[in-house]
């Protein structure tokens, strides 16, 4: 996609003192947004309570509570949260419109959306800052734009928000912005523009989205083929006799999971005390794919006299396979490597037997989409919902012999290797796409670029360029 020097710049600039917008069109004014403002000092107002809601002003029929929820995920039906019309009454003032800009103050703060013309009354809690323009000097979009999108504004943000309980980011210090005008013909032509622009990069970037998830697909179906069929098409075939199994190799063997391993289990039930520098507790949220790629020094540290206590019954060692119990059922992880470190109840270790079962490819066998339906099976007849020692014990598993194991080991290295690298490049093509985007919206709203004499493509046009692009 070209760069933005496709664009020309405008004829003149006037130097500007405000750190960030170094020069603007001479055509264009600087404003503080104080005095942007619709409604004097109510242009701004902050929420009146937070998450949590006193049970007796909860209802199920009243008014909505919008929180940052709403903005991040730009959804305006999302929320339970309802106060009485009676409380709406005390809270009037908190009230939103249509056009008003919503903008969040914790976490992500400085996420930007406009209340919608569909959105149902409702007032704003204490995460958010409302903030009303006067629409014939900014409108609410250009407005946006600027405060969501511009890195320039943001570095504003960062400056003058320095100390801030809310994260660098309260009424005071949107009311102290300098924002980039031109006028209001050319903001709207601005945001035509950009609205044009932006859709098409968007839709590229959804393509590769929907890439990366065939791409997931196909590496599922991948493992999925080779550890339950083999790579010999031509080979002849079986009913397993277990119904998520289906048809496998008349030379591979079943037996139960017990069967082929050499230890299968868990630590004690208990929660050691945290320590500064210590052994690594890796709980399920810690797995990765490969236990190489665990971030140890993130993980709680315990001291070595809770790991000798609590690892009796099992160690965690290299060429076994973590499974989570909870939660993320079925998550797994191969060790990788030589370290000493604790698995947390939340997991069980699995240990293969070598002479039956390779920990590689018992790991992808875990992987594989037979597995998971038979396991979730065991989960939905089991009332603790999770995954225990006996119901893994239980499980079915197809193997070949050790020799084909290591063969199917090599294939799935070689083919996850490529689509993993595909995955790899659209998720880059994603990330330059998305900057491209924030470019270019940076570049028109705060005026390095000219879009004046740009006239909106025919629709017609649009769709055969797009078509081109995929």
């Amino acid at each position: 996609m070209a760069g933005l020097n496709k664009y020309r710049a405008y004829f003149e600039y006037n130097f500007t003192n405000i750190e960030g917008l170094v020069q603007l069109p001479s055509q264009w004014e600087l404003k503080q947004v104080r005095y942007l403002l619709k409604d004097g000092a109510e242009g701004t107002k902050i929420g009146p309570f937070g998450s949590s809601l006193k049970l007796e002003d909860m209802v199920d029929d009243g008014v909505q509570v919008y929180g940052q929820e709403n903005v991040i995920k730009r959804d305006f039906s999302l929320g339970r949260r309802r106060i009485s019309f009676n409380k709406f009454k005390e809270m009037g003032v908190y009230e939103v419109f249509f056009g008003d800009i919503l903008i969040t103050m914790m976490g992500t703060s400085g996420k930007c959306e406009i209340v919608p013309q569909t959105a149902e009354k409702g007032i704003i809690d204490s995460h958010l800052i409302r903030v009303r323009v006067n629409n014939k000097q900014i409108i609410p979009g250009f407005f946006k734009l600027l405060v969501d999108e511009s890195p320039e504004i943001k570095h504003q943000i960062k400056i003058q928000g320095k100390g801030s309980i809310m994260l660098g980011l309260n009424s005071g210090v949107i009311r102290s912005l300098y924002l980039p005008l031109p006028g209001i013909s050319e903001q709207k032509l601005i945001l035509d523009f950009l609205d044009y622009e932006t859709k098409k990069i968007d839709n590229l970037i959804e393509k590769q989205k929907q890439l990366i998830e065939l791409l997931k697909e196909k590496r599922q179906a991948v493992i999925s083929h080779a550890v339950t069929k083999g790579l010999n098409p031509d080979v002849p075939m079986n009913d397993s006799g277990v119904e998520w199994l289906g048809k496998v190799p008349e030379h591979w063997w079943i037996n139960s999971m017990n069967n082929v391993l050499a230890a299968i289990g868990d630590v004690d039930h208990y929660m050691p005390q945290s320590v500064d520098d210590g052994i690594p507790y890796v709980m399920t949220g810690d797995l990765t794919e490969f236990a190489s790629g665990i971030e140890f020094s993130k993980c709680k540290q315990v001291n070595i006299r809770d790991y000798l206590k609590l690892s009796k019954k099992i160690k965690t060692n290299l060429g076994d396979v973590i499974m989570a119990r909870y939660a993320t059922i079925g998550t797994v992880s191969y060790v990788d490597l030589d370290k000493i470190f604790l698995v947390s109840y939340s997991c069980v270790t699995i240990k293969p037997n070598p002479s039956k079962v390779l920990g590689l490819y018992l790991y992808y066998y875990f992987k594989s989409n037979s597995f998971l339906q038979g396991i979730q099976y065991q989960v939905n007849t089991n009332t603790q919902g999770n995954v225990g020692i006996n119901d893994l014990s239980k499980m079915k598993i197809v193997l070949p012999s050790i020799k084909e194991q290591e063969e199917i080991i090599a294939h799935l290295h070689m083919s996850l290797e490529q689509l993993d690298d595909l995955s790899t490049k659209s998720t880059q093509a994603i990330n330059l796409l998305q900057e491209r985007r924030t470019a270019l919206i940076s570049a028109a709203v705060t005026g390095k670029i000219d879009v004046r004499d740009w006239v909106a493509p025919n629709l017609q046009d649009t769709e055969e360029q797009q078509e081109a692009i995929a």
